[in-house]
């Protein structure tokens, strides 16, 4: 399991784990807001979903965020349909550790979510993040219709001369139309809410994505 969880090569449809037809049971409302996790979400509401490195502390700067309905975390962008932990870390899955955001765009813009995004974690190092190394540790961004890809695409363009400019290499971030979200198990949720001295890999570049600021990179 050691040597899986150092996984740095994306498996494929062929090879990654059957997985099962039913749901991973989770919680059914939020620990920090207690809105409900799977819905109903309010109308008008989007969602889109990020992936940079262990979950729990990804998480956690997004449901901090005004306008933010819900949190959730589980895997996108791989394979297996409804994958357990243990089977997301083995990287036989194809997914990445993700956050699901669902947000409010009368409240709060996508911008602002990518900014964060882009701010909280490196987005150049591939298949992995700080100390944690494997597949599903990479940074991914999965959006849903035409408007929010244009968006995230331009917020990468202008956030890679930024980095660039200040000696990073290239993004390497998955960006792709969002499939199917799995939620993690209830434990996983709103895991730092929990627990307090939980563990947090997450390490921005210092590097400022002006994005939605008006302010020159």
């Amino acid at each position: 399991m050691f040597f899986a969880r150092k996984k740095a090569e994306m498996t494929g449809d062929a090879l990654a784990l059957p997985g099962r037809n039913t749901p991973i049971p989770t919680s059914a409302t939020h620990f920090v807001n207690g809105n409900p996790l799977k819905g109903p979400y309010p109308a008008g509401s989007e969602q889109v979903i990020f992936a940079m490195g262990c979950y729990w502390g990804a998480e956690r700067k997004f449901w901090q965020v005004p306008g933010v309905f819900v949190t959730a975390v589980g895997s996108a962008g791989g394979f297996t349909p409804n994958p357990n932990y243990e089977e997301v870390c083995s990287g036989a899955t194809g997914h990445a550790e993700s956050v699901l955001v669902v947000y409010e765009p009368s409240k709060v813009s996508l911008e602002t979510l990518l900014k964060i995004f882009w701010e909280s974690h490196d987005p150049t190092q591939g298949m992995r993040q700080g100390n944690d190394t494997g597949t599903q540790y990479r940074s991914a961004i999965y959006y849903h219709g035409k408007a929010q890809r244009e968006i995230v695409f331009a917020s990468k363009a202008a956030y890679e001369v930024a980095l660039t400019a200040k000696g990073y290499g290239s993004i390497t971030t998955e960006i792709a139309e969002a499939r199917e979200f799995y939620f993690a198990e209830h434990y996983h949720q709103q895991y730092l809410a929990k627990n307090l001295n939980g563990y947090c890999g997450l390490g921005g570049t210092g590097v400022v994505c002006s994005i939605g600021t008006g302010v020159a990179a």
